[in-house]
């Protein structure tokens, strides 16, 4: 059988011995002379066996069997690799569920302890009656609420003290500012690190409100930041309270801020914020004003002064029913802006009519006045 197998290539040999007369010829021949070196190669890799030795090594049942085999190794490596992540999970759920529960356990032991006195005396609660396992879980579970309210709500029901009574000067309407980019605005930068840019005409923006208004800022950033900086942009301290991120409400991811605890008559508070949502607890007392970017040419407290002094010196019972009108503009300041330009243009206008009017009158009178008698 083997002889058969290999006659129809010595036939190929032989004619490649021959010297091929057309193209054709030695083209078929240069065609037969690479198979010939890829079956007769015998060093070649295993992975580039030539058909022929694979046909006369191994026979179709060892061929299937060799398959077979294959296949078998892979369910064993495949069992193998998800035994091993079965068994990577139960390990890590056990080690997460003993730190949980040390955790928990920890919290209960600590939470839940009765306070004591001065002697070391636990001091008797609501809670003191209660089997003992049961007291430290209600102990710690009030704790927890309690904290829970720290981080969620203003640390404290009246955020500002009473108003002030005579003979002591209270101003009649609070003026609630946010810090960043209304005061100031950050920068920062891998030399400098932060830092905090003074917005122009602050210094004049203060000196013209501080009688009028009682001037807070309000704002969710840091106290540790907030203080500092207010004492750098105010050394004459005419803010008179700072409210920072304890006194916010925290809701949807934003801090708020809770104008319902300030302390105040809300009909003459006047939020100033770039950001609504700041101040979603009461939009109708929020003038919302354009975000301040750094520029050194900005003048906008300028206008925001007239703006304000105009509602004190008219003395506005209710000055909501002013920040509704504005709340329509998308810049109220640039709406404030061109009314207060209308109002001086007519103003001027009629105080020209007027003294045309006077004009023509002082006309008139003045021929009758200075008439000559004719003879």
């Amino acid at each position: 059988m083997l002889r058969s197998l290999l006659r129809p290539v010595n036939i190929l040999t032989n004619i490649i011995k021959e010297k091929p007369r057309y193209s054709w010829q030695r083209y078929a021949v240069f065609h037969i002379q690479q198979e010939k070196r890829c079956y007769s190669n015998t060093n070649q890799d295993p992975k580039y066996k030539t058909p022929l030795s694979s046909l006369l090594s191994n026979t179709p049942k060892e061929q299937a069997q060799s398959e077979t085999k294959q296949d078998t190794n892979d369910e064993e490596e495949k069992a193998k690799q998800r035994e091993q992540s079965w068994r990577t999970m139960k390990l890590t759920l056990l080690f997460f569920g003993v730190g949980f529960s040390s955790i928990g356990t920890y919290m209960v032991v600590s939470l839940g302890a009765p306070q004591k006195d001065e002697d070391g005396v636990p001091i008797r609660d609501q809670y003191s009656d209660y089997f003992l396992i049961k007291q430290y879980f209600l102990r710690a579970i009030r704790e927890l609420e309690y904290y829970r309210k720290l981080i969620r709500e203003p640390s404290r029901e009246k955020l500002l003290p009473d108003p002030l009574q005579y003979p002591y000067i209270q101003p009649k309407y609070t003026l609630v500012l946010e810090l960043t980019d209304v005061l100031v605005h950050p920068d920062w930068t891998y030399n400098t690190g932060w830092r905090f840019k003074k917005r122009p005409l602050l210094d004049y923006f203060l000196e013209s409100l501080k009688d009028q208004y009682e001037i807070v800022v309000y704002t969710a950033e840091q106290g540790m930041t907030v203080f500092p900086l207010i004492e750098a942009i105010d050394p004459k301290n005419i803010i008179a309270y700072k409210l920072v991120r304890d006194a916010t409400h925290f809701t949807g991811g934003n801090h708020v801020k809770s104008l319902d605890r300030l302390n105040r008559d809300l009909t003459k508070v006047i939020c100033i914020d770039w950001n609504g949502n700041n101040v979603k607890f009461n939009p109708e007392n929020l003038f919302n004003i354009k975000r301040w970017n750094g520029s050194d040419d900005d003048t906008s407290l300028f206008d925001l002064v007239s703006f304000l002094k105009a509602i004190a010196d008219n003395d506005i019972e209710d000055v909501t029913e002013v920040l509704k009108v504005y709340s329509k503009y998308d810049d109220p300041i640039m709406a404030f802006r061109e009314k207060q330009k209308r109002l001086i243009d007519e103003l001027e206008a009629q105080a020209a009519a007027k003294r045309d009017q006077e004009g023509s009158k002082y006309s008139r009178w003045t021929p009758s006045f200075l008439k000559k008698n004719v003879v």
